[in-house]
């Protein structure tokens, strides 16, 4: 028994293979932009119902397109199978299309399953026709059918992987090309799968009456029209949502790439761009305009001690008051940590720009709430101007940032305009941060030793370690120059670890020469102190040279050790564990906070030398601090030394508060590596020594 194909249903089944393939392409791309893991699993289960009703809805048009000489009827439990079996190779190929690695491995065993799977939906619809007698099947067209699903399978899922991307070129094109591609395979193989079939003469269908074929073909055709159509619509309206929410992040993106995350200012970026633009315009009307580059002083100390939350919303604090402060048609940028640069066009007469360097010193030097922290903080101001400064942005920066590095040195919270002999200070430590990486290994760097005096005796009771550097062309560069710069440019700790070892080479020599030992201090940086492992790092150091660690002692600035109080605690206790001994220097410049004197537990109070020029401008009352403070450490068995001791009146007054050492050159200058053996020579029956160790009162 033979039958015959409808024309237009054979075309209606292209048509809807046609869908279901675009429908494929497009739910892959769809589920690959996802960007939540939670909406994937619904999506992949709605998407794999949609293309399951289309491939299920092509084959059965396709089934119907074949008309038999007797009335045809479908079962509906095999019917559903088929649908099912449809869904579920629909879940296995979008599964595949829009997630991983398509790898060859695992195109062909995806490719495979799904094929058996189509051509199982195929066999189990054409069951569902319950003939009797049974369809006969011809073998080798079963088998072709077979073959020629997993290749359409394997075709399908490498075009639609390859496409699922939204940023392919043409990708529409390409997706809808992919899709006719796609149609054609499906609905080869759909008629491959039925030549197969072969109706003996006589067959009649036990299925009539069940689900009527012209019925199915309505319902069928309706149904995946409206799913096929619905999903790519809901496809769209996602893609439209996609495409504003790209959009949005990509405002967001373009924002945070030009201005400040912090304090959402301009950033560097977007302050040449206004930079650029100001000088375009400034040019074409022959006006110029300002650039105040600013930068907060003491900013630092505050974020290293209060922590940088609070930091960060000190610098947030004073973005908002710079905002405030300029005019509606200035810029106000951050190019980043405590700096900070306004532009201000149409500056007719210089004196504009100052007046306005001067509200900005007024109003950041004013009090700020912090979280209920009252703090203060002032800053130093650079002004240069368009076109005198500088003819571009980077120009104008750098002539800025040279005024502000000048007013730095002016005594902070303080403006200066730019003016061209300024260049020679910014160049000179561009130059010197240049050539320290050769001092450290050309042997420029050298050690002097300044000795410290008992006040009562006038004994030698240590030499404290100074550093120095002759540079080659620019001669004695001062410690308090080239310290800060090797601070930032990262070589301190390198200079650091120099110092010990020159330190410890000098005692070993000492020692060898039979002089009389003595203790020799070392002053530690603040980014030195805050090495993950420095003491480790001076145990192996002091180690290698085999100098016993109680002729060392090391000090820290009192800012150092308020940075963080529990690390200097811990440190401090693991340095004299080891025989070490630990002083605070510069006592009085920074926080000056007794209390912490008791919980530190240092072996020596330095006291800055401001202090020894207050004994003589303050009088009394620089003698009563002093006292004060030699008091208080009496009681806790720290040592106190004088710093900066350089006439007799100093001198005397410190006998008379009863002062334990003192260092100046009123006794003596720093002496260099070879002076020092011949004047331990001369003072050796005047060097206190205690075992080798360092003097202190605790002894």
């Amino acid at each position: 028994m033979t039958g015959v194909y409808n024309p237009l249903l054979v075309c209606l089944s292209l048509v809807v293979a046609f869908l279901a393939s675009y429908t494929a392409v497009e739910l892959s791309g769809g589920l690959n932009t996802l960007a939540g893991a939670k909406r994937r699993p619904l999506w992949l289960a709605g998407g794999a119902v949609s293309m399951g009703v289309g491939i299920w809805s092509m084959h059965f048009i396709g089934m119907l397109a074949f008309s038999l000489p007797v009335e045809v009827g479908y079962d509906l439990a095999a019917t559903t199978a088929s649908l099912f079996l449809a869904i579920g190779v629909s879940l296995i190929a979008l599964a595949t299309a829009s997630r991983g690695v398509l790898s060859s491995a695992r195109l062909c065993i995806a490719g495979t399953v799904m094929g058996i799977g189509v051509a199982a939906m195929h066999f189990t619809g054409m069951h569902a026709m319950q003939m009797s007698p049974g369809i006969a099947y011809t073998i080798w067209r079963v088998a072709l059918s077979v073959g020629v699903a997993i290749a359409a399978s394997m075709a399908a899922l490498w075009l639609a992987f390859t496409l699922r991307a939204s940023d392919v070129q043409n990708v529409v094109v390409k997706r809808l090309g992919a899709a006719f591609i796609m149609a054609l395979a499906i609905t080869g193989m759909h008629y491959v799968g039925m030549s197969a079939a072969d109706f003996a003469a006589g067959s009649i269908c036990l299925s009539v009456g069940k689900l009527d074929a012209r019925w199915l073909a309505l319902i069928v055709t309706a149904t995946s029209f409206t799913v096929l159509v619905g999903t790519l619509a809901l496809l769209g309206f996602h893609t439209s949502s996609l495409s504003i929410s790209l959009r949005r992040a990509n405002r967001q993106l373009h924002y945070l790439g030009t201005h400040d995350a912090l304090t959402n200012l301009p950033n560097r970026q977007q302050l040449s761009l206004r930079i650029a633009q100001a000088i375009a315009e400034c040019s074409r009307r022959e006006s110029p305009f300002a650039v105040l580059f600013i930068d907060l002083d003491g900013f630092k100390s505050i974020n290293d001690s209060l922590g940088h939350s609070v930091g960060d919303d000190l610098l947030k604090a004073c973005a908002e008051r710079l905002r405030q402060d300029v005019p509606p048609t200035a810029m106000v940028a951050r190019l980043g940590g405590d700096e900070f640069v306004i532009v201000v066009e149409h500056v007719v007469e210089p004196s504009s720009a100052e007046a306005l360097a001067n509200g900005v010193l007024r109003r950041l030097s004013q009090e700020i709430d912090v979280n209920g922290l009252p703090l203060r903080v002032s800053a130093s101001v650079g002004v240069a101007f368009y076109p005198r400064d500088g003819s571009n942005a980077g120009e104008l920066l750098h002539s800025a940032d040279a005024a502000m590095y000048v007013a730095k040195q002016s005594g902070r919270n303080t403006f200066r305009v730019f003016e061209p002999q300024m260049n020679h200070t910014t160049l000179k430590s561009l130059i010197l941060q240049r050539d320290l990486h050769r001092a450290l290994t050309g042997g420029e760097l050298s050690v002097s030793f300044q000795p410290k005096f008992s006040v009562a005796s006038q004994s030698v009771t240590g030499v404290e370690a100074l550093i120095r550097w002759r540079h080659p062309e620019l001669g004695e560069i001062p410690p308090l120059e080239f310290i800060p710069i090797a601070e930032r440019s990262g070589l301190i700790v390198g200079i650091g670890d120099w110092v010990v070892r020159e330190v410890c080479s000098n005692i070993a020599l000492w020692d060898a020469q039979g002089l009389p030992p003595v203790c020799v201090a070392v002053n530690l940086s603040p980014i030195q102190f805050n090495v993950q492992d420095l003491v480790a790092r001076i145990d192996t150091l002091i180690g290698a040279a085999g100098v016993d660690p109680r002729r060392l002692m090391f000090e820290i600035t009192e800012t150092t050790a308020m940075q963080n109080i529990e690390k200097t605690s811990r440190t401090i206790e693991a340095l004299q564990s080891r025989g070490y001994t630990v002083a605070i220097d510069d006592f009085g410049t920074g926080y000056s906070s007794l209390a912490y004197l008791q919980r530190f537990r240092f072996d020596q109070i330095k006291v800055d030398g401001s202090f020894m020029r207050d004994l003589v401008a303050g009088g009394r009352r620089g003698s009563a601090l002093l006292s004060a403070v030699m008091t208080l450490a009496r009681a806790l068995q720290i040592e106190v030394v004088a710093e900066g001791v350089e006439t007799e009146s100093q001198f005397l007054t410190l006998r008379e508060l009863a002062c334990d050492q003192m260092q100046g050159f009123l006794l003596s200058r720093p002496l260099t590596a070879v002076e020092l053996p011949a004047f331990l020579r001369s003072v050796a029956d005047r060097i206190v020594t205690a075992g080798g160790a360092c003097v202190t009162q605790a002894e």
